[in-house]
């Protein structure tokens, strides 16, 4: 008679964090500078950003120490993603991670503070990868989306498997133009832009 493998299941709950602050400490971009969201300035012309995001001219990418609290953000081409800087470093979320068995964890996310009804997504971007490299939390691109409420919250629950590797990060994208992508992860900088980020487990 076989015998059933056992499985130590445990539970982590880690918070999430703007993107901006953890983008300009990891790539030693000084001032701060969020490179997917962007602000009006008459004097920039238009260019390549952070990330190789190209804008347009009259717009420039958003510093999150230095800039009104108040200015409201565009995207990249200059179209307005009814946000200011404030309410969009503002949004808070947790992720808690359970492990199931030594195939698959359970991850539950909840948000405040995001754009009310806005569409959003939640990838994983897996350690030692390109910083463009994204995965889907669920893997399939199916059970990773949500739209936050009238208030900016949210919740979401879905299955991950293979667990995330020790490293990985997890991010939570806002798509501006009010689609869900699935497996794709969208135009950065004017379609997709990511807004939080976790670590939920220990580089």
């Amino acid at each position: 008679m076989p015998t059933a493998s056992l499985c130590v299941l445990f539970a982590i709950a880690v918070a999430f964090s703007p993107y901006a602050p953890f983008f300009s400490s990891s790539t030693g971009t000084m001032p701060a500078v969020d490179p997917h969201v962007f602000v009006k300035d008459p004097t920039a012309i238009a260019g390549v950003g952070p990330q190789s995001i190209a804008h347009a001219d009259g717009y420039r990418p958003a510093l999150v120490q230095s800039d009104p609290l108040a200015s409201p953000l565009f995207n990249a081409h200059g179209a307005p993603l009814g946000r200011t800087l404030g309410q969009w470093l503002g949004a808070t979320g947790s992720v808690d991670l359970e492990t199931i068995n030594a195939n698959a964890q359970r991850a539950t996310v909840r948000f405040s503070g995001l754009s009310p009804y806005g569409a959003y997504s939640v990838f994983v971007q897996p350690a030692g990868q390109d910083e463009t490299a994204f995965t889907p939390l669920d893997g399939a691109g199916v059970g990773n989306t949500f739209v936050a409420d009238a208030g900016g919250s949210a919740s979401l629950s879905v299955l991950v498997s293979p667990p995330l590797a020790s490293g990985s990060a997890i991010v939570v994208v806002f798509h501006s133009d009010g689609l869900t992508h699935g497996l794709d992860f969208g135009a950065v900088g004017i379609t997709s832009h990511i807004q939080l980020i976790a670590f939920p487990l220990k580089r």
